[in-house]
């Protein structure tokens, strides 16, 4: 710690230093799996993307399904004024972004205008949330009842207190294990509450950037946004116990810090297992694009049909083909009754059938 304006980085018990040697070898077999050279790692990429964005602007209330989602990633749709939800997750999205650049720039230094552009990244869509720029004012949170449970501290402490954190993410308790620094960078931000609005939402992407500046993993892999967002009424009851009803920097956030370090070992757990399933899904459809002898390349578009859809702009350029093969193969799987087709002109997409799925379940 470098001063005692901040919540201190408690010591851990052998029972966390145990929970963290195991989720440093999940890290390190996720970090070999997610580096492998395989043709379908690329989709494994882009879903759990979208699963990092779901699951955070979720909690926030904003819900896009994952075709949605995958779209305006993908950028193959856009989100326009008024569309609330899409906006959010495309906004969302674009601060992933900034986050992966940044995760890779060797001459990255904490600023905390890099905090205020994540949340201008974030927020943008949001005047009322002023993004870009700390709060003036008072904020608190209300439960479920409209009672307060959490006042911040007043806005002419922002400044300083988010100064402090800045200081401490440069230099701040190196010593202590990543998953722990990024989950008292969550509680470092969610607790002073820096912003008008959309605090929950730059408290999870600066975790997130915490844990990519490690190198280990991308956001994608190394994130915990899915499983808070499928948690989240987990999530709020750690938060709360952690900073209590006010601002105090003498409390024991033991409780949060173990808390993040479950929900780690856990979404470990499952970004392997999807990995596995990837692949024997791959196989499965590797396969049945030999049996019929078609194009080898068919294989990316049956993936695609069956995770979110495809249009034929998306797959051309990952199968690098022209605009007219494009066509010419879905429309072989159309025929097939492989694929079925939603929407018309520049709006179509193409999914799985039940065929398919049926198929691919049933392996």
């Amino acid at each position: 710690m470098l001063s005692g304006m901040l919540l201190a980085t408690p010591p851990l018990a052998r029972d966390l230093r145990a929970r963290l040697q195991e989720l440093d070898e999940l890290r390190l077999s996720l970090g070999q799996a997610s580096h492998r050279p395989a043709r379908w790692m690329g989709t494994v990429r882009r879903l759990l993307q979208a699963s990092v964005v779901e699951g955070s602007t979720a909690i926030e209330g904003f819900h896009v399904s994952t075709e949605e989602t995958l779209a305006l990633l993908a950028g193959d749709e856009q989100a326009q004024p008024g569309e609330e939800d899409r906006l959010a997750v495309a906004c969302y999205g674009r601060a992933m972004d900034h986050v992966g650049t940044m995760a890779a720039d060797p001459a990255f230094g904490w600023l905390d205008r890099v905090i205020l552009d994540l949340h201008f990244d974030a927020c943008w869509f949001q005047v009322q949330a002023s993004p870009g720029l700390w709060r003036t004012g008072p904020v608190g949170i209300t439960g479920g009842d409209g009672r307060l449970v959490y006042q911040g501290p007043d806005a002419r402490e922002v400044p300083g207190l988010m100064l402090e954190t800045v200081r401490w993410l440069q230099e701040g308790d190196l010593d202590a294990h990543v998953v722990v620094r990024a989950a008292m960078a969550h509680l470092h931000l969610i607790s002073i509450h820096p912003f008008r609005d959309g605090n929950g939402r730059v408290s999870r992407i600066v975790q997130s950037l915490v844990l990519a500046r490690d190198g280990l993993l991308s956001p994608a892999f190394g994130s915990i946004e899915e499983y808070l967002g499928e948690n989240t009424p987990a999530y709020y009851a750690a938060l709360q116990d952690a900073h209590g009803e006010r601002y105090e920097t003498g409390r024991d956030v033991t409780s949060w810090v173990a808390f993040c370090i479950d929900a780690h070992l856990a979404q470990a757990r499952r970004r392997l297992a999807q990995i596995e399933a990837a692949g024997s899904r791959w196989s499965l459809l590797e396969d049945l694009v030999r049996g019929r002898g078609w194009p080898e390349r068919l294989t990316i578009a049956l993936e695609r049909s069956l995770l979110g859809g495809s249009s034929r702009g998306l797959y051309a350029k990952e199968a690098e083909v022209s605009s007219a093969t494009a066509t010419a193969d879905f429309r072989r799987l159309l025929d097939a009754g492989l694929v079925v087709q939603r929407g018309q002109g520049p709006s179509t997409r193409y999914h799985a059938s039940e065929a398919l799925r049926a198929s691919v379940e049933a392996h």
